[in-house]
């Protein structure tokens, strides 16, 4: 593909990676898991906030890179529920670079036209984290560019509890206004549409730096038809090479969906479900 003048290559493995790349064939949503920061510092003898200063860098390159690639949607996984686990000093450091973080880059963030939004439990932030976030979505809001979603606090088991309750307090009301609950069933679309993500395509490709095998609690839901790209590159380290050759590699794989790779083989047409297993997605029908 042809490089806008902000995205002029800086070596020449990235001018051949970025020439590779077919633009009509580029994910509409990308999901990464940010990891590394600590091993990163670990090796180079620097204390784990060195790492995560890095990998600020890597995320503002990755956000810019995507953006001017037109990108639909990227997700980045920067604050887990499990990291309050984490010592006292590196969370509050790490609350900190995020404040950082918003007021340094929201300007630029703006400028390109990326609409922010954050997804996760973020009542459970500190205040002024709040603050800081609630700012930065309501700036760009009107932005009709890239969606740029970080996921601060966030679990994906939690996203789908929440998602269910959301469902059974919209069961409860129409229940007790009567009307008509027992009819009230609960699909696929009705889940997707009380996420976090709501009205964001799926993930049409997940990254995972570090080389962990494993997706972290991490869009339980969303990601299951994404395709997984793992690289041992620590986060600090993945910068727009990293992410074209993700890219290229995204593209010479064959998207299924559970389906076959042959033209013209017929699939036989799925058969209704039998009424006992229908049932069990009707809300108020008795649990095993």
């Amino acid at each position: 593909m042809q490089p806008p003048k902000s995205l002029e290559p800086a070596s020449r493995e990235e001018a051949r990676l970025l020439e590779s790349l077919d633009p009509q064939r580029l994910p509409r949503h990308i999901a990464v898991i940010m990891d590394g920061n600590g091993r990163w510092a670990q090796r180079r003898h620097l204390p784990r906030v060195a790492g995560h200063r890095s990998g600020v860098e890597s995320a503002r390159t990755i956000i810019e890179t995507c953006a001017r690639l037109n990108i639909q949607a990227l997700t980045l996984y920067a604050f887990s529920m499990e990291n309050w686990r984490r010592p006292r000093a590196e969370i509050d450091f790490l609350m900190r670079l995020l404040r950082q973080y918003l007021r340094k880059e929201l300007p630029v963030i703006h400028r390109n036209n990326i609409r922010l939004q954050i997804i996760g439990r973020t009542e459970q932030l500190p205040e002024e984290v709040r603050a800081d976030v609630a700012k930065g979505v309501a700036h760009t809001a009107q932005n009709s560019g890239m969606i740029l979603t970080v996921a601060l606090n966030y679990g994906g088991r939690a996203e789908l509890v929440d998602a269910f309750n959301a469902i059974l307090d919209r069961f409860r009301s129409k229940s007790g206004n009567g009307n008509g609950s027992a009819n009230f069933r609960v699909d696929e679309e009705t889940i997707a549409e009380n996420l976090y993500t709501a009205g964001l395509p799926d993930p049409d490709l997940l990254i995972r730096t570090s080389g962990e095998l494993r997706i972290s609690n991490f869009l339980l839901w969303q990601i299951a038809y994404a395709e997984i790209y793992v690289t041992e590159t620590l986060w600090p380290d993945f910068r727009r090479a990293e992410l074209y050759a993700a890219l290229a590699d995204y593209q010479k794989r064959e998207r299924r969906y559970g389906g076959l790779a042959s033209e013209g083989t017929e699939i036989p047409a799925l058969q209704p479900e039998p009424q006992h297993v229908q049932q069990r997605h009707v809300l108020g029908t008795p649990s095993e």
